[in-house]
């Protein structure tokens, strides 16, 4: 556990009035006033460009130009324009910046789609010119009037570079049917007269923080790799982010320019002498450790070039995860942005934009096939969906804000709901806070093991994002959930608030599909037994079972519910 004293050894910049443009000052990113800034940021995935796994497609569309096709398929062209236009309105409004900043976020980082701000080259009328499209740069431009309303940096990230900037096609809306952006010279020269049209646009706004040039670029220039992770040179790669940082201060001097290297961002082989004193190196994490030599690396890089390094990429992983690596970064002084901001089904981000049955059934036609929906149901369907990436439609994820920002520095618990007794208490409703303070479970974090597994932590994915198992529930009293997949040795803690120092009755709602009985332990947080009850088997049935004499003193109580055997699953409890 990381102590206090630790993380007041770094000096983090409060944002009360404008800072001045960011720069680097060796290996920190400081604001006008020479003060350490710490980055505490997210990626704003999804909204200018969509990947399959974020609107439940990946199965037969990753790339958002197949994710347009088979919207055109079943809602037609003027179908498919129609929710794009609302998808992209609705994505990100003022609202959405708004509550980032008070929830504790000073950066936002921005994944531009290419095709947002220009013609691709197979598509312009002179080949060889620019055509310039209004629609990106007015998002742009929108959005950074948001982030100043809120003294919030914003990062431009070039997401989709012209062509494609590798074989990880999702991730930049590649047509590998059409030329990308290494084996082709008109694709480098769109691409470095897109950054310098977004320096000279935004060269004097100083809530710009910096600009990305090439998102997480994957290709294997003489490797074996398909993704260029054991590429030794990379030379196209740093001559490209040369050539766009040359073309940036013909109009720019002033804003910091951000390097990726290769592998999806982290292969820095031959990175030859840097070539421009406000430069920081990116790097992405995801489904490692969060050990110091997990970060090493970037670290001895970081040091040996005398320049800031910052994760421009991390997330899809459990909350233990996040508050762990959250400690880890602000030790070394590593500002970060997690990724994404919203997606269909999420628990592992600050947001989570609901499902409706009626877009399940496109979904389940575009894999599946069958009748095919009429355009009226698919239209409707899509414009719901569309509707539901709103701010105020969309559920926010307070333990997943919790664990980015209170939980880094904090192992006290918070209620997530104020409990009173007497009454029913949902068993997925246990109390905020960090794993071995709110709850223990078994597996907890998302970590890569070996050919595409990872480790797993809610195995429900539903509501939260502990390691505790939630998944839907079908009693019929219930607020949706249960928590499941119980084993020995895990607990789950409540805040209780008793009107009185009394005694009650405990009555459990569960059931338990094994064959064998599982047994709870009730506790206090300081670890006093308070009861005991057996779980007996019950097939898919919802039982009520009871314990009396539960002690519970005036005023909050936390009450630990420990499994001494698992297999029952929780609906909730009662105290009468």
């Amino acid at each position: 556990m990381l102590r206090t004293a630790v993380f007041c050894t770094l000096l983090l910049s409060q944002f009360g009035t404008a800072q001045g443009f960011l720069k680097t000052q060796g290996q920190k990113i400081v604001n006008s006033k020479g003060e350490n800034v710490y980055l505490k940021g997210l990626g704003l995935g999804g909204w200018m460009l969509q990947e399959g796994y974020m609107l439940k497609t990946a199965d037969f569309a990753g790339p958002q130009y197949q994710i347009k096709e088979k919207i055109a398929e079943v809602a037609g062209e003027d179908g498919k324009d129609e929710f794009y236009k609302a998808y992209l309105k609705n994505g990100i409004t003022k609202k959405d910046i708004d509550s980032l900043a008070k929830w504790g976020f000073n950066s936002i980082r921005l994944p531009m789609h290419y095709n947002l701000y220009t013609l691709p080259i197979e598509k312009e009328p002179v080949k060889g010119q620019n055509t310039w499209l209004e629609e990106g740069f007015q998002m742009t431009d929108n959005l950074l009037k948001w982030c100043e309303d809120n003294k919030i940096y914003l990062i431009l990230d070039l997401h989709a570079v012209p062509g494609g900037q590798g074989n990880d096609a999702n991730i930049s809306d590649n047509d590998k049917s059409k030329p990308n952006l290494w084996d082709s010279e008109e694709n480098q020269k769109k691409t470095i007269a897109l950054w310098k049209k977004l320096a000279e646009r935004y060269k004097d706004k100083e809530w710009i923080g910096g600009y990305d040039l090439i998102n997480e670029p994957n290709y294997p220039f003489t490797g074996k790799n398909p993704n260029g992770t054991d590429e030794m040179s990379n030379a196209p790669l740093w001559k490209l982010q040369k050539d766009i940082t040359e073309a940036i201060r013909q109009v720019d001097k002033k804003h910091i320019i951000i390097l990726e290297g290769n592998g999806w961002g982290n292969n820095y082989n031959g990175l030859p002498k840097l070539w421009d004193d406000n430069l920081v190196l990116s790097f992405h994490k995801y489904w490692t450790t969060n050990s110091q030599d997990a970060i090493q690396n970037i670290i001895d890089l970081r040091e040996k070039l005398n320049v800031p390094a910052w994760l421009g990429e991390t997330g899809e992983n459990s909350n233990v995860w996040f508050t762990e690596l959250n400690q880890l970064l602000l030790k070394n002084n590593i500002g970060y942005a997690y990724w994404p901001m919203k997606k269909i089904d999420n628990i592992a981000g600050v947001t989570n934009v609901k499902i409706t049955p009626d877009y399940q059934k496109l979904l389940n036609y575009w894999k599946n096939g069958g009748q095919k929906p009429t355009k009226e149901f698919a239209k409707k369907t899509l414009m719901k969906i569309a509707d539901n990436y709103k701010l105020e439609n969309v559920e926010v994820k307070k333990d997943v804000i919790d664990a980015l920002f209170r939980q880094v520095n904090d192992e006290s618990t918070k209620p997530y709901k104020n409990h009173k007794a007497p009454g029913r208490i949902f068993a997925t409703e246990y109390d905020l806070g960090r794993f071995g303070s709110a709850y223990s479970d078994n597996d907890f974090q998302n970590l890569w093991v070996s050919n595409g597994t990872h480790t797993e932590w809610n195995s429900g994915n539903k509501m939260r994002n502990d390691g505790v198992d939630i998944y839907a529930c079908n009693d019929k009293i219930t607020n949706k959930y249960y928590v499941g997949k119980t084993e020995k040795g895990e607990w789950v803690q409540y805040t209780v608030n008793s009107n009185l120092a009394k005694k009650y009755k405990l009555n459990i709602r569960y059931n338990n599909e094994s064959t064998q009985a599982s047994e709870l332990v009730i506790k206090t947080e300081n670890g006093d037994d308070l009861g005991n009850i057996k779980l007996a088997p019950t097939g898919k049935v919802w039982k009520t079972v009871s314990v009396n004499n539960i002690n519970l003193t005036k005023g909050e109580n936390k009450l630990r519910l420990y499994f001494e055997a698992g297999n029952a699953n929780l609906n909730y409890f009662e105290l009468q």
